[in-house]
């Protein structure tokens, strides 16, 4: 399993590096967001936001745009509003320092398990759309939604909560079982992380679904 690592602290760096190789993780390290967009090949990505030549927000923003590779943002950047940007730009994890290898590792594995789960259930799955309305098609297999024929980009925690609402329409799905569903059981972070992504998609998909809110239990989603 191989990981880019976007670090410029070459101390957190190399702890990070021991860390993971005793775990079997194989670990490609770079010190600029410049260098982390020129690599590939990687499993996931560990980036830190304070990089010399650019914000790591705007590096996750452009991995993001072009790869679904999971990203944990490794951060001493600890506000909120950090971590809800972070997740909204696409990040999969937020881990703020300083941290512990085995936590950091815990959180690899509860990624990496989560998108080989989506995979797996985008290649075994006997229905590969699912019309919502007649302007709104989610497209399983491809993991894609399209609007009026247009795709809409989704982070991929987007998708996951929007494909797990669009099972049951109408019915609703307390925060519990999303964030089990979507973030996986051993989620270490706030939920507040599921009220963010709801924004996002509400935002993303307009008039089209209403994803209510049902207060003190969770959200379902509406067809217009």
């Amino acid at each position: 399993m191989r990981v880019l690592l976007v670090e410029d602290d070459d101390s957190v760096a190399e702890s990070l590096k021991r860390g993971l190789a005793r775990y079997g993780f194989e670990v490609d390290w770079v010190r600029t967001g410049g260098e982390a967009l020129a690599a590939s090949g990687q499993d996931l990505v560990l980036l830190d936001l304070g990089l010399p030549d650019t914000d790591g927000l705007d590096v996750c923003r452009h991995l993001r745009s072009r790869s679904g590779v999971p990203i944990i943002v490794i951060s001493a950047r600890s506000e909120e509003i950090d971590r809800v940007v972070g997740l909204e730009i696409g990040a999969d994890d937020y881990v703020s320092k300083p941290f512990g290898i085995r936590e950091v590792v815990a959180r690899m594995r509860a990624v990496l398990r989560r998108v080989a789960t989506a995979n797996a259930d985008a290649s075994e799955g006997t229905t590969d759309q699912v019309v919502l309305s007649q302007r709104l098609v989610i497209d399983r297999r491809a993991r894609r939604v399209t609007l009026d024929g247009v795709e809409v980009a989704l982070a991929p925690k987007e998708y996951d909560l929007l494909t797990l609402l669009s099972e049951e329409p109408g019915a609703v799905f307390t925060r519990e079982q999303i964030m089990e569903a979507v973030w996986d059981a051993n989620w270490f972070g706030s939920t507040k992380t599921l009220d963010v992504h709801v924004a996002a998609l509400r935002r993303k998909l307009g008039d089209v679904v209403s994803i209510e809110t049902v207060r003190g239990v969770g959200y379902r989603l509406a067809i217009r």
